[in-house]
């Protein structure tokens, strides 16, 4: 057995329970992976026990989690494991994600672990004009991004996000998060001084799944939408995933490359 052959590639996600944005965002995400490195075998595990859980119980359907995958790789006769994380940023998830694949790491001949999707200034200046591409927003329109937000010191990324919109002459589009620093309360002192007619709601996540549904868009008081109707503005919603987004999904394939290329230069 060559080297290409005991390589594989191993997508980790965190997951969703929703099975509209899945096809549209990881599968697809793993579907492009696969059409551009077809030489290697694929696998998959997401993060989260509860999406997991909830997927095997409602639909029937089990997906591994990292331990269960480094194990079938291991059993399969795979020796190298190149690793794509589907995460945004480089945050707990990630951190949490490298631990629990580095603890198989004496099974393997090497694991590579390639980059999150946001790490370089390149990928972030990509990022940024993918979104500027796909939503072009009106000159009388806000644009703005739904992001997680974290405590972990990753959440820098995402003021720098805006900071690089403006940079690149993209006055109209925003970023906030869920959790953080960067809520919608605090974005909505910045309104009172831009005066849009209308604002568009995005959701900066790979999926668009329960923060997209329920948190931005949600009829409840508290989502986005429901707080900035109230404060009187036009609000539309876009419930479209990063991983819908071509170029987004290029940049995962440019870091697994990148991943492969390591590999290749470890064994030359």
């Amino acid at each position: 057995m060559g080297v290409t052959e005991k390589t594989a590639i191993l997508v980790i996600s965190f997951g969703t329970s929703y099975e509209e944005t899945r096809k549209k965002t990881i599968e697809q995400i793993e579907s492009d992976l696969h059409h551009a490195f077809p030489e290697y075998p694929l696998y998959r595990a997401w993060t989260s026990p509860r999406i997991r859980a909830k997927l095997q119980k409602r639909d029937g359907i089990h997906i591994m989690d990292i331990d269960e995958a480094m194990t079938q790789l291991k059993a399969d006769g795979i020796r190298n494991v190149v690793v794509q994380p589907t995460y945004v940023i480089t945050g707990f998830e990630s951190d949490s994600m490298k631990e629990k694949v580095l603890a198989h790491k004496k099974d393997f001949d090497s694991v590579i672990i390639c980059d999150s999707l946001m790490v370089t200034k390149q990928d972030k200046e990509e990022v940024c004009q993918a979104m500027a591409q796909e939503y072009h927003p009106d000159s009388d329109e806000i644009l703005l991004f739904m992001g997680h937000g974290t405590e972990h010191v990753a959440n820098e990324l995402y003021p720098e996000m805006d900071e690089l919109f403006k940079h690149f002459g993209y006055s109209n589009m925003h970023m906030g998060t869920v959790e953080g620093d960067f809520s919608i309360e605090s974005f909505l002192d910045k309104l009172k001084n831009l005066h849009p007619a209308h604002i568009h709601l995005a959701p900066f996540m790979i999926v668009a799944g329960d923060h997209a549904t329920n948190d931005m868009s949600g009829e409840d008081d508290d989502s986005w939408k429901s707080i900035l109707e109230k404060e009187g503005y036009s609000v539309k919603c876009t419930l479209k995933g990063l991983g819908e987004i071509q170029a987004v999904r290029d940049i995962f394939i440019r870091h697994t490359r990148a991943g492969l290329d390591r590999l290749s230069e470890i064994q030359a």
